[in-house]
């Protein structure tokens, strides 16, 4: 028999399995479960961007893009950035088109870090950041952000984990889990700190459009941190394209030059429909986002009234689509509880600790769904908490 623990790569055995995916496998086997887990928007692709799509597809645009992507999708997202967060970004050597923001993510880690190279990273967070830092050799070293200081980064906090070996900080804000989000003075105190070193920051702004309290604010913005900032972004979340894997990156064209090498070999270019709906997004889709934004903050707002009202203490959320109740003062663990939820009242919701450790004590509600299926699994979780009192 051969002996596959021998052959495959102990890095990638070693790397534990998305502890979302267990919550997935289960809610297979219930097919009358109502899910709160997918932090996939419930809003179907405007049917003006699904057009474009169809629209390159009728004139046989079929074809491989460049390695960066369109030009002309470059050149929009560009332009978007610029108007929507003050950012300037050269299309031709500092924009680069990805599958998704997970391949972003995974570009930007892969290029800067080296085996030894330490990786700061604010915990509770998504679930690919760790694993990613591990697979580019890198070691993580996690902050535990508190629901005291509303899930932020703080600059003591930073301090604190810097080293010699420090070579990069990742800055998750909004945050999934948390709904986290670093306002101006925040970002500038971040920054305040790094200057003076030569750490890198890779920002993931995902959500950057989701932000409900004032407006998404950068550190590629702050004075000295564009040159050494790479932002991960893309179009899932701000236009529910999220099956259209399609995100990118912004970086000093230093950077972005590297980055490109590793993303040509690895994928060649993203899929060419979705690059022209992609342009339709940006050119004709500021309406759109204002729209679902308005709803997701409306769910906001009442899926934290509702909680709060079954005894279950929440933080409220300023961004993303999720809330990140505290559990903790049920005798149980999270994975405990969640799975006691499931099995009792058939509603599915992801324990905190599948964004690290720190998230014991928590558990992550997504609001992207409608308003009728939150009332659901907000009834049924009423249940539960009565029978646990």
């Amino acid at each position: 028999m051969t002996d596959y623990s021998r052959l495959l790569s102990p890095k990638v055995q070693a790397l534990k399995p998305s502890g979302i995916r267990k919550f997935f496998d289960l809610l297979d086997e219930m097919k009358d479960a109502v899910s709160l887990t997918v932090g996939q928007p419930d809003f179907v692709t405007p049917w003006h961007i699904r057009e474009a799509a169809i629209e390159s597809l009728e004139r046989g645009k079929t074809y491989y893009t460049s390695n960066s992507g369109l030009a002309e999708l470059r050149s929009e997202i560009s332009k978007y950035q610029k108007r929507r967060f003050g950012l300037e970004y050269d299309p031709q050597s500092e924009v680069i088109v990805t599958i998704g923001g997970s391949e972003a993510i995974d570009l930007a880690l892969r290029t800067i870090v080296c085996p030894g190279d330490e990786v700061i990273l604010p915990v509770p967070a998504f679930v690919c950041y760790e694993p990613l830092i591990k697979l580019a050799g890198g070691t993580p070293v996690l902050i535990k952000t508190k629901e005291e200081n509303k899930f932020k980064l703080t600059p003591q906090e930073l301090r604190a984990a810097i080293s010699p070996k420090t070579k990069l900080l990742i800055l998750p804000y909004p945050n999934n889990p948390t709904g986290a989000v670093m306002d101006a003075d925040d970002v500038a105190a971040i920054a305040d700190v790094l200057r003076g070193t030569d750490i890198l920051i890779l920002s993931d702004e995902i959500y950057a459009e989701l932000t409900y309290s004032g407006k998404h604010v950068s550190i590629a913005s702050m004075p000295g941190m564009r040159e050494r900032t790479v932002i991960a972004a893309g179009f899932s979340k701000a236009y529910a394209m999220t099956g259209w894997r399609l995100g990118y990156t912004l970086a000093p064209a230093e950077i972005t030059s590297q980055m490109v090498k590793i993303h040509q070999f690895a994928i060649m270019c993203a899929p060419t429909q979705s690059q022209y709906a992609a342009i339709e997004a940006l050119r004709a889709g500021d309406e759109d986002i204002e729209m679902m934004k308005a709803e997701y903050d409306r769910r906001r707002r009442y899926i934290v009234d509702r909680l709060r009202k079954l005894g279950l203490p929440c933080f409220e959320p300023e961004g993303a689509f999720y809330v990140f109740p505290n559990i903790g003062g049920f005798g149980m663990t999270s994975d405990e509880f969640c799975e006691k939820l499931l099995y009792e009242e058939r509603v599915a919701i992801v324990p905190g600790t599948a964004f690290g450790e720190c998230g014991e004590g928590f558990a992550r509600i997504s609001y992207a769904y409608s308003v009728k299926h939150i009332d659901i699994a907000l009834e049924r979780i009423g249940k539960f908490m009565e029978r646990l009192k």
